[in-house]
């Protein structure tokens, strides 16, 4: 059997396009499914559950934190207290060397900054003329 052979066999399946709230019933087993629309990839990230708190943000930080996967793979979670914004360190195992934080300290000040809306300054930029 050759390359040409193998091409001429198998058909492009068209890609099946439904509007917004098309609910298609399931495939069967060993059918692929088409590619989901904009909308539909939309709605599911958005979803329908509720904003956790800053407790629960906090809880979850904490048993993530007591996992051996974390620990194993050099990773620190936590919270900023400035921008609430969860925080993920990798960190080097034998140095203990902060090798990358995300978001960077830089980006987390910017947040601050913008955040800040007592300052009658510039935004960025702390120096003055």
């Amino acid at each position: 059997m050759t390359i040409d052979s193998l091409s001429t066999a198998s058909a492009a399946r068209p890609i099946e396009r439904h509007p917004a709230g098309y609910d298609a019933a399931p495939a069967p087993a060993g059918t692929a499914r088409a590619p989901a629309t904009a909308v539909e990839t939309a709605a599911a990230v958005k979803g329908a559950g509720a904003v956790p708190t800053l407790d629960q943000v906090s809880q979850a930080v904490s048993q993530l934190n007591q996992s051996p996967q974390a620990r194993a793979q050099g990773l620190e979670f936590s919270i900023d207290k400035d921008s609430k914004r969860t925080v993920v360190k990798v960190i080097d195992q034998t140095t203990k060397e902060v090798l990358r934080q995300i978001p960077s300290p830089e980006a987390l000040e910017i947040a601050k900054s913008l955040g800040n809306t007592n300052h009658s300054s510039g935004l960025l930029i702390k120096q003055t003329a």
